[in-house]
């Protein structure tokens, strides 16, 4: 790894001070190492110049092997601010959300964040109306499920302290252990229903009625959400497909700007096309998405996608 020059250390210094007060637990060497890429001794430097500028950074005592520094009772809130552009980037996502809940939260956060900014309010709001007018964006306008807010914060609590919920679902009273949620044109519940077992299941959060936290906690055990949607195409899950794409010279340069998902790998081809392998299940979710490419992009395998995504453009052809 190569050292940063002298004139980025100031900046990193004030930004690892940021980084390490975020974190309750504090940050290792290792992860110093690797936001900063510079090797473990200019990470310990950095960690060594911290500890001689506040006194209240120190070792925090974790379950974890490793040495973990943070700030004890302490707080850098006077040395952070907010630019006009981390605002508007913000108010970009609370735009272009078409999720209802999503975006009145996302209102109450930057006002939360334009409070903290009072000295430069009139300064802050005019460079931030500035950014947004010269950058535009596109609402995907659909059909939106109203899920009330209560609704949300059950869930949010159930996770947040791991207790069992119980609510209605498809006119039946159901125990469930949430395990997370995904937002997207509707929102997912992921979690174990006591009464299937092991398996985990996705439910759709707008269908539930009746929703109430118990006293009963969980065991969420080695459960990572990102792990688990890194395994799917999409929302759902089923067996996994080694999946193999070729597109055509015409759209090869836009697919290998396109990120299909986590486990991809893009070949670009002599002939000028374009191959992309991934590993996911979710077969319906990677079909629209083939579809969207009409006949520039074609299966390779597995033979069983092919052969269903066939059935599916002729099922389709059967209505017309």
């Amino acid at each position: 790894m190569e050292e940063k020059p002298r004139y980025s250390r100031v900046s990193d210094i004030l930004d690892l001070a940021i980084y390490m007060s975020s974190k309750p637990l504090g940050i290792t060497i290792n992860e110093i190492s690797q936001r900063y890429n510079v090797s473990r001794r200019t990470a310990e430097r950095m960690r060594d110049s911290l500890t001689c500028i506040f006194s209240q950074v120190d070792e925090i005592e974790t379950k974890d092997t490793q040495k973990h520094w943070g700030f004890i009772n302490y707080s850098i809130s006077q040395l952070v601010s907010f630019t006009p552009k981390e605002i508007a980037n913000i108010e970009q996502c609370q735009r272009r959300t078409t999720n209802k809940e999503m975006k009145e939260e996302l209102s109450k956060t930057v006002e939360k964040i334009k409070s903290l900014n009072r000295k430069n309010i009139i300064s802050t709001e005019n460079n931030i109306e500035m950014i947004m007018q010269t950058e535009g964006y596109a609402v995907r306008q659909m059909p939106q499920y109203k899920i009330n807010i209560q609704t949300l914060e059950v869930i949010r609590e159930s996770l947040h302290n791991s207790k069992i919920v119980t609510g209605i679902y498809h006119n039946k009273r159901r125990t469930i252990e949430p395990l997370g949620l995904i937002y997207g044109a509707k929102i997912y519940l992921i979690a174990k229903e006591n009464a299937k077992g092991d398996g985990i299941y996705n439910y759709l959060l707008h269908k539930f009625q009746d929703l109430k936290l118990t006293d009963k906690t969980f065991d969420k055990g080695s459960f990572n959400l990102q792990e688990y949607l890194n395994q799917s195409f999409g929302v759902y899950h089923g067996k996994i497909l080694n999946v193999k794409l070729s597109f055509s010279k015409e759209v090869a340069q836009e697919a290998s700007q396109y990120n299909f998902h986590p486990t991809q790998k893009i070949v670009k081809e002599k002939d000028s096309t374009l191959t992309v392998t991934f590993k996911a299940s979710g077969d319906k979710e990677i079909m629209w998405h083939i579809f969207k490419w009409g006949k520039g992009c074609k299966i390779i395998s597995p033979k069983s996608l092919k052969d269903e995504y066939k059935k599916y453009l002729e099922d389709v052809l059967t209505n017309y």
